[in-house]
């Protein structure tokens, strides 16, 4: 079974009937693969529902973050924060520049044995110890 983080460009990609996003989606679910949304995507994808009211959409959004059984909002605890200093470090050392979210993102799926499900993939490429696919 491969766990599944979703990235917030991912839960865009499927609020936005992204046909491959869909299906790659229905077919973990298929398969019995562990969803789940990092609060911290939670939170990007929340505070653009109080800038932009698009009721449609948040209510989709809830249906897939709360109401399934499938896919859920995890708590990324304090456990990974020491990988999140890691990440950081390797990425300065390489002279890469990452924002700190998708360093704190990337950071919990090393720490949690997560798959990252990103459409944003040359920002994280060059994380070592990253497991990464896109569902576009």
């Amino acid at each position: 079974m491969v766990m599944y983080a979703l990235d917030t460009n991912i839960i865009i990609h499927y609020l936005y009937k992204n046909a491959a996003v869909i299906q790659n989606l229905e077919q973990a679910v298929e398969n019995g693969h562990d969803l789940v949304i990092p609060h911290i995507v939670d939170y990007e994808i929340r505070r653009g529902f109080e800038i932009q009211s698009a009721p449609r959409n948040e209510a989709n959004y809830n249906a897939l973050s709360q109401g399934q059984d499938f896919c859920r909002v995890v708590d990324m605890g304090d456990a990974h924060w020491s990988t999140t200093a890691q990440v950081y470090a390797g990425l300065y050392r390489k002279h890469f520049t990452v924002g700190d979210i998708d360093i704190i993102i990337a950071a919990f799926c090393i720490y949690n044995g997560y798959t990252l499900v990103s459409d944003n993939t040359k920002d994280f490429v060059n994380i070592n110890g990253l497991q990464l696919t896109n569902w576009t």
